[in-house]
């Protein structure tokens, strides 16, 4: 890492939604000190004293420790090249990757510390841990996975349901799914067991998307530093 301490960061994806609020919100962890922000586009080299870079010029980063992507498919395996490459940790929370793409993180996970999501939600990730010992328990109880989300979110079910019913696989439960397209919905996952005479019900409700970008923050912060490997969001909570 940096000699002052700090964690270099990199945001990838940065004129994006999500990397908009990485850069806003990156001065609340006095920790991170973001050192480039990376974009398919660039119209100024420096926004905010933040150097910024096109896709095409990953070879000129500056050093860094960490990058945090959100961005597309076809962007990702320049990023974790780099990442490879600088032998830097990488986060990332970009969706629809193929399997080689998969793959590639797998490979790269030998060399350097990976996490994909896709929720970057901390109380999802508590979620998760308890849908799994829930499971783990309650064998043959029956498991339904509910998720609302806004109007304008197309696939279903969701990412972060179908990583719920992960957990719950994992705990020896098989998950049924149900989702609910309706206004604004930031996002509502219920994940529910169910037997005769009793039912439990574990529910997180997301009300703001910022706490998708400090979770990312979080997950920078922790995992610059740590050894090869696939890491997972619940790792990193402490």
């Amino acid at each position: 890492m940096a000699a002052d301490s700090s964690v270099r960061l990199v945001i990838h994806g940065a004129s994006g939604r999500m990397g908009q609020s990485l850069l806003r919100l990156a001065g609340e962890r006095p920790e991170l000190t973001v050192v480039a922000a990376v974009s398919r586009r660039v119209e100024s080299r420096a926004i905010d004293g933040i150097p910024q870079f096109a896709v095409t010029e990953l070879g000129g980063l500056p050093p860094f420790d960490v990058a945090i992507d959100f961005s597309l498919p076809e962007g990702f395996d320049g990023i974790l090249g780099a990442c490879v490459e600088r032998q830097a940790a990488l986060v990332s929370g970009t969706t629809g990757l193929a399997p080689e793409q998969r793959q590639a993180i797998a490979v790269a996970a030998t060399r350097i510390p990976v996490l994909w999501a896709a929720n970057f939600s901390l109380g999802v990730a508590v979620l998760s841990d308890l849908v799994e010992r829930a499971a783990t328990a309650l064998r043959g109880w029956d498991c339904d996975i509910v998720e609302s989300h806004h109007v304008h979110k197309k696939d279903a079910p969701s990412g972060t349901a179908l990583a719920l019913g992960a957990a719950a696989e994992r705990g020896g439960a098989q998950p049924r799914y149900a989702s609910l397209r309706a206004g604004d919905i930031v996002g509502e996952h219920l994940v529910q067991f169910t037997t005769l005479g009793e039912r439990i019900e574990l529910v997180h409700r997301a009300t703001n998307r910022d706490i998708f970008a400090r979770g990312a923050l979080h997950a920078a912060s922790r995992l610059a530093g740590r050894a090869p490997g696939r890491y997972q969001l619940r790792d990193l909570l402490d």
